[in-house]
């Protein structure tokens, strides 16, 4: 188990870096997770996947299928790859602060 250090607080993490207390997830913290992938600046397109990643998992208490977040956030699978590297799951679902997502290897 790891853990991140941000703003005076401690925030828990699974072997892959994914938030084992999400609803401590916040969009300070997110920007710090996504530095950590090297992503240096969330854009307004990144917001919507992360959004659409949050809301679903509010909802539903899961993160949502991909073709479900191209189809919210407008955006195509390859645009996807291109904001989030690690892919919508490894790398979207843990920016977001989601727990590791099943099947997510």
């Amino acid at each position: 188990m790891a853990n991140i250090d941000f703003q005076g607080k401690t925030y828990e993490l699974d072997g892959d870096g994914f938030m084992l207390q999400p609803e401590a997830w916040n969009e300070e913290l997110a920007a710090e997770i996504a530095k950590a992938d090297g992503i240096n600046e969330l854009t307004e397109n990144h917001w919507k996947v992360l959004r659409c990643i949050r809301e679903n998992y509010e909802e539903k208490g899961i993160a949502p299928m991909v073709r479900v977040i191209c189809k919210t956030s407008g955006l195509k699978l390859k645009e996807i790859y291109d904001l989030f590297p690690l892919g919508p799951a490894r790398g979207a679902c843990r920016v977001a602060g989601l727990p590791k997502p099943e099947g997510c290897v």
